[in-house]
């Protein structure tokens, strides 16, 4: 537990959405400030009215706090996870080490094979980001991979385990009703959430509501007792264009809403997760009815894809649709690699996919005019203009890919003091021609 927790244990209600209506800024809250380069009192006001978070479970010992919301920088988070057909405690070891080196905000463990309880443990103890889960996965696996066998008793015992491990943001498929089945039917793809699909399931198996909505008061609870924050997750998001923003997504949007006030009356902190794919003209329409319907509650975006034939390289149709998402107002960025549609992700696609969300959200943070967000890119022209290859290197997001690509072709160290590249040579470099041009007509730079 971090340190100026143990002031405070035993106390009923300890989130940080309590104590920033209290009026009380939390040591967090002020270490997300300084991260930030943000008034601490605007951090608390922002968690107080529901348009930020930070996820922290008052578990997770090694946590540094962070913050997803529009006031702060766009975020990215990447997901990691063992699947039945691959399962490897270290091998998800390796995945949060390369999401914490190249610059994840969260992490999600979305592991569905193996034993769940030791991996979670592992990369929450290995970990100095947020983690995330989806519960529904475990709650499967405890229910003897029978989605039938699933009990409210099971949910909340699964929940509250997870809880006490340490995970800080829970996804929870609770704003798909049984009345919005009809809607299923005239889609092209139908349902493409895991939890989703399994909720569906249960539901008409059973013919009854939903029970993650009808035990969301118990599910709120077990979040105010460790600060878990709720993701709430969109189980009918649109899983091609042809089913972009349909009845389904946007009735499933406006439960959300419904869902976000009840937590905000227990000081349980919200975000809202929104759709896969999405036509790029439809991006921005998106993100509007998100803050419409959900009451400015972060929202929290995977891609979206803006096409559907990526096959291989779906981390960059979906850090497109990711920027323009960032630009009009989302919070968060879920990371998809390019192995998205086709496998399980090893270290190196997450290595591609958080690289392809960081320029998709640096590009939103300039686009949305953050103060200093364009400063490292200035610093960058400058390297380039004046033949600084450690500087270029250091500044770049992936400083060992562009070494690497420098270096294919000339990787001795004196080129790093060269005025040119491989690409233009020492004869043809655009930037040494003009350098000499403004050295033999210094009157240029005083012309107008």
């Amino acid at each position: 537990m971090r340190e100026w927790l143990k002031n405070h244990e035993g106390e009923s209600v300890r989130t940080q959405m309590y104590y920033a209506k209290q009026g009380i800024i939390t040591p967090d809250m002020e270490s997300v400030a300084k991260v930030e380069n943000l008034d601490p009192e605007l951090i608390r006001s922002e968690v107080a009215r529901g348009r930020m978070i930070i996820p922290a479970n008052v578990n997770h010992k090694h946590l540094n706090p962070m913050a997803i919301g529009i006031a702060s920088k766009c975020k990215i988070n990447a997901n990691i996870g063992s699947s039945a057909l691959a399962s490897d405690i270290q091998g998800e070891i390796e995945k949060v080490d390369a999401s914490l080196k190249y610059g994840a905000d969260t992490i999600m463990d979305l592991s569905t094979g193996g034993d769940l309880d030791k991996i979670r443990e592992a990369v929450i103890e290995h970990s100095t980001v947020p983690i995330g889960t989806v519960p529904i996965y475990q709650i499967i696996h405890d229910c003897g991979d029978d989605i039938n066998n699933l009990t409210v008793e099971v949910m909340l015992q699964t929940l509250e385990k997870q809880a006490k491990q340490g995970v800080s943001y829970f996804t929870i498929h609770a704003g798909f009703l049984l009345e919005h089945m009809p809607n299923i039917a005239k889609r092209k793809m139908g349902i493409v959430s895991r939890g989703g699909s399994l909720m569906a399931s249960w539901m008409m198996h059973y013919h009854k509501e939903n029970p993650f909505y009808e035990a969301y008061d118990d599910i709120l609870d077990i979040c105010a007792k460790y600060d878990v924050s709720l993701s709430l997750g969109d189980s009918l998001r649109p899983g091609c264009l042809a089913d972009a923003s349909d009845q389904a997504q946007l009735n499933e949007l406006k439960v959300l809403g419904e869902l976000t006030l009840r937590a905000w009356e227990k000081n349980v902190q919200v975000m809202i997760e929104g759709p896969g794919h999405v036509p790029l003209n439809e991006v921005e329409r998106n993100m509007k009815l998100e803050r419409e319907y959900c009451h400015e509650a972060p929202f929290y975006i995977l891609g979206p894809l803006v096409t559907d034939i990526g096959a291989g390289y779906d981390h960059i149709t979906s850090a497109i649709g990711a920027a323009v998402g960032g630009w009009h107002g989302c919070s968060m960025l879920c990371y998809v690699t390019q192995k998205e549609h086709l496998g399980l992700p090893n270290a190196e696609d997450v290595r591609g996919g958080i690289i392809a969300y960081k320029i998709a959200a640096h590009a939103a943070d300039i686009a949305r005019g953050r103060k200093g967000a364009r400063d490292v890119d200035d610093a960058m022209s400058d390297a380039r203009y004046n033949f600084d290859w450690n500087k270029q290197f250091e500044l770049a997001l992936d400083p060992d890919k562009a070494k690497e690509f420098h270096d294919e072709t000339l990787p001795q160290d004196v080129f790093k003091d060269a005025e040119f590249c491989s690409m233009c040579g020492p004869k043809f470099c655009s930037y040494k021609i003009t350098q000499q041009i403004v050295e033999k007509h210094p009157d240029l730079a005083l012309a107008n």
